[in-house]
């Protein structure tokens, strides 16, 4: 008789541990359950993202996305007189830039010698050589300067060191950021194109080669290279040149090395000093800004 009664406080004491499990349990099940929350939310964006669509891709769509809404779609005056192909003006190439697209683990990126130095020296290839910057630096100098505001620009054309050719329209609105930029020129080299919103207009675009059938045909083509025995002073240089001739100036936009066209009339030299893509075409845009009285 004994033993029952054992049993029966045995089975309270157990009760009494259970209710206290149980309350245990549903604290850890509550844990469980957010946690199961959290997994589902990354699932959700892992599920996003397949198809080769990484975060930082879609942040650089979204970003060149967001540069391209910013772009002018009406001209002011002088720019609009200055789209007309028949007068004068100048035309800016861009030979030799560094602005090539590679599959870096389950993304495409534009290769730079910061960001993608351990792949490129896995591949066999100078890091040193990758510097897209250059690039965006000089575009930038050149859409920026009031030589193109006044609109004395006629074209922007860059040619990349694997030979794709660049259209860039002189009222575009390049961004300030390179990671911006990067994105775009991504966006660019895979979609060929790239349009203003709302507009058919296409802003950048890829084009065939060479570069010498979209050049007018009286234009005067100079090259610039420190090596070149020529050494001029840019502003008695510019003073001495047709005004009814287009200019092309083509500079390099590589970080060594100098560039070799077939087309180039003249080569000359404009520092004692080599000088950066940027600084160059600053000295450039600045000489013909005093020729043409802009202020």
């Amino acid at each position: 008789m004994v033993r029952p009664y054992a049993v029966k406080g045995r089975k309270r004491k157990k009760n009494k541990t259970e209710r206290y499990d149980k309350e245990e349990e549903e604290e850890e099940n509550a844990g469980f359950v957010e946690e199961e929350e959290e997994e589902g939310e990354k699932e959700g964006t892992q599920k996003k993202l397949k198809s080769g669509v990484t975060e930082s891709d879609e942040e650089k769509a979204e970003a060149a996305a967001e540069e391209l809404a910013g772009i002018p779609v009406n001209l002011s005056e002088q720019q609009q007189q200055g789209n007309d192909n028949n007068s004068p003006g100048v035309i800016f190439v861009l030979e030799k830039a560094s602005l090539e697209v590679a599959k870096v683990g389950k993304s495409y990126q534009l290769l730079n010698s910061e960001d993608h130095a351990n792949f490129l020296r896995k591949n066999n290839r100078n890091p040193a050589e990758y510097r897209p910057d250059i690039s965006h630096q000089a575009i930038l100098n050149i859409l920026d300067s009031p030589l193109n505001k006044a609109g004395k620009l006629r074209a922007l054309y860059v040619r990349t060191e694997k030979g794709v050719l660049i259209e860039i329209k002189p009222h575009v609105r390049i961004p300030r950021t390179f990671k911006r930029f990067a994105g775009i020129m991504l966006q660019l080299l895979q979609k060929l194109s790239i349009s203003a919103v709302g507009k058919r207009e296409k802003l950048l675009r890829v084009i065939k080669n060479p570069v010498t059938q979209y050049l007018p045909v009286n234009s005067r083509k100079i090259g610039f290279s420190h090596s070149s025995e020529k050494l001029v002073d840019m502003h008695d240089y510019v003073a001495t040149l047709d005004k009814d001739a287009t200019l092309v100036f083509v500079v390099g936009a590589m970080a060594h090395g100098k560039i070799e066209c077939d087309y180039i009339e003249d080569f000359i030299s404009i520092s004692g000093y080599p000088l950066s893509a940027a600084y160059c075409i600053t000295r450039i845009t600045n000489a013909l800004e005093r020729k043409h009285k802009i202020l």
